[in-house]
């Protein structure tokens, strides 16, 4: 059996060889189920043969050796049947690890083969020159870049307009400064004494000086009272008309 399982593998070609493994697998499998039914078969009988026996161990003792005899026939033939299961069984799993190992021989020479032809068409020094070329490259791209941006170097911002905007808006913040506090801070009074010299200022009593920008916080002051003491004036005139209502 085992010779014929080999044969019937590996012979032929093309789609025959291929479904050779399952097919094999197949009738030993078939084989071994009609084994298995044969082994049951047999076991029966001998448990029949040996109820007659124990019936007539006393009442008839040769029916009960005849029956006796059948059972070693029969265990006999168990025994046998029982030895070729496990063959079949063997060369079931021989097959099947046989098949396994050349679908896994036949996968890795796939592998290799695919390979191959993607190496086919490189090498070391291929590879070499491709970096060497991107390399190139992207100097050249570095160096388009660089000439492209030089048309903007020389629009250089003018510097003293930078100055004039930074001081008008120092100016502007000192002034909302004393608009909310009623005070000028300490460090812009020291700045704007020796920068607004020559400037107009913006108002009236401001001549540069500590003593009218004294005068200009007493003003910032009066008005903010004044504004203080309108808005109250307002709240108690609404106050009164609820009361009445």
């Amino acid at each position: 059996m085992s010779g014929w399982g080999w044969g019937s593998i590996w012979g032929g070609s093309g789609k025959n060889s291929k479904d050779g493994p399952k097919n094999a697998i197949l009738g030993l499998r078939s084989t071994l189920e009609m084994l298995t039914k044969r082994e049951k078969h047999l076991q029966n009988q001998m448990d029949e043969q040996d109820n007659i026996a124990r019936k007539n161990v006393n009442a008839n003792k040769g029916i009960a050796k005849a029956a006796l005899r059948r059972k070693k026939n029969y265990e006999h033939q168990l025994e046998q049947t029982q030895a070729q299961m496990l063959t079949v069984e063997r060369e079931i799993s021989s097959i099947e690890t046989a098949n396994i190992n050349k679908e896994t021989l036949d996968a890795m020479k796939n592998a290799q083969q695919a390979m191959k032809k993607i190496h086919g068409g490189l090498t070391i020094d291929k590879v070499d020159q491709t970096m060497e070329d991107l390399r190139e490259q992207h100097a050249i791209g570095e160096e388009i870049a660089e000439a492209l941006t030089q048309g903007n170097v020389g629009n250089s911002v003018d510097e003293d307009e930078l100055d004039d905007e930074l001081n008008e808006l120092q100016q502007e913040e000192l002034d909302t400064k004393m608009l909310k506090t009623g005070t000028v801070p300490v460090s812009d009074q020291v700045q704007r004494m020796p920068s607004v010299g020559n400037q107009e200022s913006k108002f009236p009593q401001d001549d540069g000086t500590i003593g009218g920008l004294m005068a200009n916080t007493q003003a910032v002051k009066g008005k903010a009272q004044q504004v203080e003491e309108d808005d109250e004036e307002e709240e108690l005139r609404k106050l009164q008309a609820e009361m009445a209502m």
